[in-house]
């Protein structure tokens, strides 16, 4: 974790300008609250709760300060535009596994942040010992989905129906995962990792 905390905070270059990368220990509920009413509705169907409402934010908070969640927001001007996140599955049959959460408000994206945070997102993984990483998306999410291959993430699974949005529309769910700790051996096996 000493690692993680070594990064932040830290400026990044996006298309329109600078943005600021923070490691959060707690969150604002009335800034986080701000954040996630400009979300759209389809935007959060990944998530398995509804970050608008305000207990699903104090719960997120806690799970940051509890070390279940490792999340970064990104700031422009002081607001938040853009978080990411890696659940940890701690006491349970998968600690060795991450969920990756990329979130980003809709007036900033087209200009590279969502990559930006999608990047942060896998070397907080990395950072944080874990062996595999999974994602979860709609498909009509497609040019996050592009990132995340390009990432050497694989599509796992399809889950047809399985979140519906507030019109009651059905919409499929799209898991990704990437095995990290395969790809380390054969950066070792080659001699790879020495040039990381």
């Amino acid at each position: 974790m000493s690692e993680v905390k070594e990064r932040y905070p830290r400026t990044v270059d996006c298309a329109d300008g600078y943005v600021e990368l923070e490691l959060l220990r707690e969150l604002d509920i009335t800034e986080t609250k701000t954040f996630s009413d400009q979300l759209s509705v389809n935007d959060l169907l990944f998530l398995s709760r509804d970050i608008r409402a305000p207990k699903v934010i104090e719960a997120w908070s806690r799970s940051i300060a509890a070390g279940e969640i490792v999340s970064v927001a990104a700031r422009r001007n002081g607001e938040i535009v853009g978080t990411t996140a890696v659940v940890l599955e701690k006491n349970t049959w998968s600690e060795h596994v991450g969920e990756l959460r990329i979130l980003v408000r809709p007036d900033s994206r087209d200009i590279g942040l969502g990559r930006v945070l999608i990047q942060e997102s896998f070397l907080l993984g990395l950072d944080l010992g874990l062996e595999k990483l999974i994602v979860r998306m709609t498909l009509d999410q497609a040019a996050a989905i592009k990132v995340f291959e390009e990432m050497g993430f694989k599509t796992e699974a399809l889950l047809r129906d399985h979140v519906k949005d507030a019109e009651g529309k059905k919409h499929d769910l799209i898991m990704l995962s990437h095995d990290v700790q395969a790809v380390q051996n054969m950066m070792e096996a080659y001699g790879l990792n020495q040039a990381f």
